[in-house]
């Protein structure tokens, strides 16, 4: 599946939370929305991104933002990660990754002469209406978070 398109509609899903809950997407409209799509719970670069999140918290919460953190990582990973590092943000369970793959996040990599497939770390800011307004490709997780922030704060 190709990217979602700027500007057009999120496509909707629902998953599990890392409490257990269910939560579609499209129950958030009315609300910014900072969707972030990571490879993998407790790894360096997901890590460093999870918590700079945290640390930027206040900020988006100020700005009404929801935070959402997705990955293929089972719902008991993403508990033991959230207590770990004290993220205060939601975390979504995409087991079998068919969201990641709806979303053409799912692909095919390279990492030291091995080819293997998983998500490719993507951020999507999401307006009130459910329309995407910001792609973030090929993160780099250091210094992203504000990367967004300072967006939404543009936005305002």
């Amino acid at each position: 599946m190709p990217l979602p398109k700027l500007g057009k509609p999120a496509p909707d899903f629902e998953l599990e939370t890392d409490a257990g809950d269910r939560l579609a997407l499209r129950d958030l409209r009315g609300r910014t929305v900072v969707l972030y799509f990571y490879p993998k719970d407790d790894t360096t670069g997901c890590t460093q991104e999870a918590c700079e999140f945290r640390d930027l918290f206040p900020r988006f919460a100020k700005g009404k933002a929801v935070v959402l953190g997705i990955s293929p990582d089972s719902a008991r990973k993403h508990r033991n990660f959230k207590k770990k590092y004290d993220l205060p943000f939601t975390l979504l369970v995409d087991e079998g990754h068919k969201v990641a793959e709806a979303w053409g996040l799912w692909v095919e990599k390279l990492f030291w002469g091995r080819k293997y497939w998983g998500v490719a770390r993507t951020t999507f800011i999401i307006d009130g209406t459910g329309r995407i307004v910001r792609i973030f490709e090929k993160v780099d997780p250091a210094g992203h978070a504000a990367e967004v922030e300072a967006v939404l704060k543009a936005m305002r």
